[in-house]
């Protein structure tokens, strides 16, 4: 027999259970905290993963936040929108009344015959109260359209009549007949006008 067959082999049976005496049994404590060990094992990755689904749900209710606050601000921006709309033009239909007003002032100044001493204070009246109506409508967006020697715009002077002429250049603005107004870039009455032209063209007087 060789020498590993002839080694003695020290066991002994330790609470019914072979061994080695080479190894020595685990103590109680030992035992105890090997068991923690695992226990402290599984308890992290369930902890792990109970953070993986926490993390997870908190993007995802961070993407929710962000939309709701992305609707928010749009239907904040279209409310603004709409107030500055319904702002600008909540004068228009009021603003359409005074033009009369304002036209027969100015044709009330056109016509006055300014070298009559006695009516003079009068029709420096008009002119003051004319003026003073047109700074008050304009602090409400109101501008005139007063476009003579301009060039012809459709889109905001209605041609009245076209006449041949070499003072003007073509498609130019020869008179103003009435003058047009715009309420905050809007178009609130064109202005009418008569158009130069060239002997042989015209001008597109449709506006």
């Amino acid at each position: 027999m060789s020498d590993e067959q002839n080694k003695p082999v020290n066991e002994h049976v330790v609470e019914g259970e072979l061994v080695n005496d080479d190894e020595q049994p685990m103590t109680a404590d030992e035992l105890e905290q090997a068991m923690n060990e695992d226990e402290n094992v599984a308890r992290i990755a369930q902890l792990e993963a109970a953070l993986e689904v926490a993390n997870s749900t908190i993007e995802g209710q961070k993407d929710a936040v962000l939309r709701a606050r992305a609707d928010m601000e749009n239907a904040r921006r279209r409310a603004e929108q709409e107030v500055d709309k319904a702002r600008k033009f909540a004068l228009e239909r009021f603003a359409g009344e005074l033009l009369p007003v304002l036209d027969n002032l100015e044709r009330a100044i056109q016509v006055a015959d300014v070298e009559n001493e006695a009516i003079k204070p009068v029709i420096e009246g008009v002119d003051l109260t004319l003026k003073s109506f047109i700074s008050i409508v304009e602090k409400f967006g109101m501008e005139i359209v007063d476009p003579q020697g301009e060039t012809f715009n459709p889109e905001l002077h209605q041609a009245m009549s076209m006449q041949e002429t070499t003072e003007f250049a073509p498609n130019s603005v020869m008179a103003v007949m009435q003058k047009g107004y715009t309420l905050n870039g809007r178009l609130l009455r064109p202005a009418m006008v008569m158009v130069s032209r060239a002997a042989s063209g015209g001008v597109d007087t449709q506006v």
